[in-house]
C-alpha cells in the first residue's frame, strides 16, 4: 500500500479507517453486528461499498471472518487491532455529542455495564495531567 504520509501515524491510520463507512462498520461490530446483512441494514451502505470496506478492514487486520456458531455461513468479528479502536470511536462519539447536535437535540448515549454515561475521554500525561494540543509536541522520526 502507498501511504499518504509514511512518517505520520495519523495519516497511516486514516488511510486504513479514515473513511465514513469503515468507522461505521467498526462501530457496528463493537455494537454486535456480525453478518454482512447486519452491517448493510445498520448502515444503509451499498453492497459493493460494504464488500470493499470489509475486505480492506480484513486486509489490515481489523476484522476477521470466522465460522458462525450455527449454520455454514461465516461472520465477521473484530480482531484485537479492531478492538483497539474503541477509544477512537468513543472520542468521536463524544466530539459528535458536543459539536454535531444542537442544544437539547436527542441522540443516542453510550453507557457502561452499570448504566452510567461514559465519562469524557481525555488523554493524560504520566503524572495524570490532562493533555491537549497545546501541551504536546510531535517529534519527527529520523
Amino acid at each position: 500500500m502507498a501511504w499518504t504520509d509514511p512518517d505520520c501515524p495519523v495519516a497511516r491510520a486514516t488511510d486504513v479507517v479514515g473513511d465514513r463507512w469503515s468507522l461505521l462498520i467498526v462501530r457496528d461490530a463493537m455494537d454486535g453486528a456480525r453478518s454482512f446483512t447486519d452491517f448493510q441494514q445498520r448502515t444503509g451502505i451499498a453492497r459493493n461499498i460494504l464488500t470493499d470496506r470489509l475486505r480492506k478492514l480484513a486486509a489490515h487486520g481489523l476484522i476477521a471472518q470466522v465460522d458462525a456458531p450455527y449454520g455454514k455461513r461465516r461472520v465477521y468479528e473484530l480482531t484485537e487491532a479492531g478492538k483497539d479502536l474503541f477509544p477512537v470511536i468513543v472520542t468521536l462519539r463524544q466530539w459528535g455529542e458536543r459539536h454535531a447536535y444542537s442544544e437539547g437535540e436527542p441522540h443516542s448515549v453510550l453507557v457502561d455495564d452499570h448504566g452510567e454515561i461514559v465519562p469524557p475521554v481525555v488523554p493524560l500525561a504520566t503524572d495524570g495531567r490532562p493533555l491537549t494540543s497545546t501541551t504536546t509536541t510531535v517529534h519527527r522520526g529520523t
